[in-house]
């Protein structure tokens, strides 16, 4: 919480520098979950997340730009920019709109551009695309993987010592294109035994960052965390959003 607390007021004095905090009723933030055809169109593979309702994907639209951001808390959400800043960031519901919204109006300002999730075959190549950007940026490191995003980790696992984490007790114990799924109570150790961690925006959402931070270098994966990458300096990888 303290460390979104610190974004919101990042994101405060953005807004009051760039001159959107002035008539607030004409500035609508709207969000709304997506299905998952409209999220992640029809790719290759149907073991994603957002495919098995196990994780939903909202979308913020601010002034014409749009910002998203995963959750498994969805909802519908309608308010003014100066609502979503007094949001209190206590659910992961709040904080994806809050982070969704982030991303639209960053958007929105040309601040960033990656904020709509990849779609159909894309996502495959992204994930290919991944062993090379971790080959070029890190050589052969051992990876805590934090998250399941299935594309990625079949892609890694045939280069790459991995060992992955997540929070979905089905998928706990069970094993991805050979590699097991540990719980996310593990997440230290695995830290430890890593010499990278590549880690999924989502935790952003559910208030998990803080446990990934400041002991290996860190990547973080997806649209979600775009905003926030771009405020505080974290290394993103998403080819192919948005």
């Amino acid at each position: 919480m303290q460390f979104l607390e610190s974004i919101r007021e990042k994101f405060r004095r953005m807004i009051e520098t760039r001159n959107l905090s002035g008539d607030e009723e004409v500035k609508i933030v709207s969000a709304r979950p997506l299905t998952p055809e409209e999220a992640i169109g029809r790719p290759e593979r149907q073991d994603f997340p957002l495919l098995k309702g196990k994780e939903t994907m909202i979308q913020a639209t601010f002034l014409g730009s749009c910002g998203q951001a995963y959750t498994d808390m969805p909802g519908n959400y309608q308010g003014t920019l100066k609502e979503v800043l007094a949001i209190p960031l206590c659910t992961n519901y709040e904080r994806a709109v809050f982070i969704a919204t982030l991303n639209a109006v960053m958007r929105h300002l040309k601040l960033i551009d990656r904020t709509i999730h990849c779609r159909d075959r894309e996502p495959g190549l992204c994930a290919a695309r991944l062993v090379d950007y971790v080959r070029e940026r890190f050589g052969s490191p051992r990876i805590a993987f934090i998250g399941l995003q299935p594309a990625m980790i079949a892609a890694l696992a045939a280069h790459f010592p991995i060992r992955v984490t997540d929070l979905d007790p089905d998928n706990v114990g069970r094993r991805k294109d050979g590699v097991l799924i540990e719980d996310a109570s593990r997440t230290p150790e695995i830290v430890a035994w890593s010499d990278l961690v590549l880690a999924t925006g989502t935790t952003a959402v559910n208030d998990t960052l803080s446990g990934v931070m400041g002991v290996k270098p860190v990547v973080f994966y997806g649209v979600t965390i775009s905003g926030i990458a771009r405020l505080e300096g974290y290394e993103q990888y998403c080819a192919f959003g948005h």
